[in-house]
């Protein structure tokens, strides 16, 4: 059998300090974590072996005596040895203590519809919401009014228990959360009637909310601390407010820019007049040349869509579509003759272009409207 103080690095005469920082120092390089080689574990156990040995005074001093046996992981040996294994992996044994029972609360979500108008000049909302909020008869203590937690009684406030089992280690202790206690560390004997213990409760609130210009659909407003409070009266999450802006009437956005289409007669269209239109800022006057083509535009500087955090606007454009008469009195068809001779025209005459469609039908087959 190998020397058990060669095969840690260390002379007979070491000190207990001295086994445990050479023993910590190769373990953490052949563990079978880090190493996966089946040569390397051999080595790990053998490694192990010898610490479990020298570790422990009593047999540390019958092996310097020439005793046998230490060969094995078995033998009815103590779990001193085995707590330094786990300080060397996980640092003190894995006593991570006991659980808060304050916790950060969780953040809500809730979509707020707007009408263009809204969306464009901003506007004040009062939201009604159902949420978390802190019980008001415990204040988030969730202990009956004069209690207060008392410690656990199966782990001692430590919030975990500890069990020892076999491995191929030896002795390996592991800890896990205390059920009785559910890792708190201490137990609410009597829970408040009201919260059931939580410290929270579902109440409907009224939350002010004052929407900006320029917000549009998928816009999202966080309103710190706004959201569900945590359990045991801890701290609350965010609620984000989604903007989902309503179809309007007759307006089409496109970003900052408005659209809308607006029909005027042949006459018109010929001769060229003055028509009103209706926009987000009330009635607007615009003018229509003579010789206006269905598919001409014309761009109202500053009616469009407000810039999110800024002063300016973008256009409004206006999309004209001439209207030609379906019905026409014997007088209307023989002005209309004569208005064609006139002009050299024939009633075949046709000029082929490329696929007509209004602005508007390709912006809404775009978005799949």
């Amino acid at each position: 059998m190998a020397d058990l103080y060669e095969m840690l690095g260390v002379t007979r005469e070491a000190s207990a300090d001295e086994i445990k920082k050479a023993y910590r120092k190769i373990a953490r390089e052949l563990h079978p974590d880090v190493n996966p080689d089946p040569a390397v574990q051999d080595k790990f156990k053998e490694v192990t072996a010898a610490y479990e040995v020298l570790s422990d005074p009593q047999k540390r001093q019958q092996y310097d005596m020439g005793g046998q046996g230490f060969g094995g992981f078995g033998g009815g040996q103590g779990y001193g040895g085995f707590s330094d294994i786990m300080d060397a992996f996980f640092g003190g044994g894995g006593n991570r203590g006991p659980r808060a029972r304050m916790r950060q609360g969780q953040d809500a979500l809730i979509r707020v519809q707007v009408t263009l108008a809204e969306a464009c000049f901003g506007t004040d909302r009062e939201l009604t919401i159902e949420n978390a909020v802190v019980c008001p008869t415990c204040t988030g203590s969730g202990c009956a009014k004069g209690t207060s937690p008392s410690m656990c009684q199966v782990c001692k406030g430590r919030g975990e228990t500890q069990q020892i089992q076999k491995s191929f280690l030896g002795q390996v202790m592991t800890s896990r959360a205390c059920g009785t206690c559910s890792g708190f560390g201490s137990v609410i004997q009597e829970p408040c009637r009201e919260c059931a213990g939580e410290g929270r409760v579902r109440a409907r609130q009224n939350i002010p909310v004052k929407i900006p210009a320029g917000v549009e659909t998928g816009n999202r407003m966080q309103l710190a601390g706004r959201g569900e409070v945590g359990a045991g009266g801890g701290p609350a999450g965010d609620l984000y407010v989604e903007i989902v802006e309503e179809e309007h009437e007759f307006l089409v956005r496109d970003g900052d820019t408005l659209h809308m289409e607006v029909e005027i007669t042949f006459a018109a269209a010929s001769l060229g007049t003055k028509i009103s239109v209706e926009t987000l800022d009330g009635q607007s006057e615009i003018a229509i040349k003579a010789g206006t083509q269905t598919g001409s535009t014309i761009a109202l500087k500053g009616h469009g869509m407000t810039r999110l955090r800024s002063n300016s606007r973008g256009d409004l454009i206006v999309h004209i579509v001439v209207m030609t008469p379906t019905k026409l009195s014997r007088e209307q068809e023989k002005m209309l003759n004569e208005f064609a001779k006139s002009r050299g025209e024939a009633a075949g005459d046709s000029n082929t272009k490329g696929k007509n469609q209004s602005f508007l039908g390709k912006f809404r087959d775009s978005f799949g409207h």
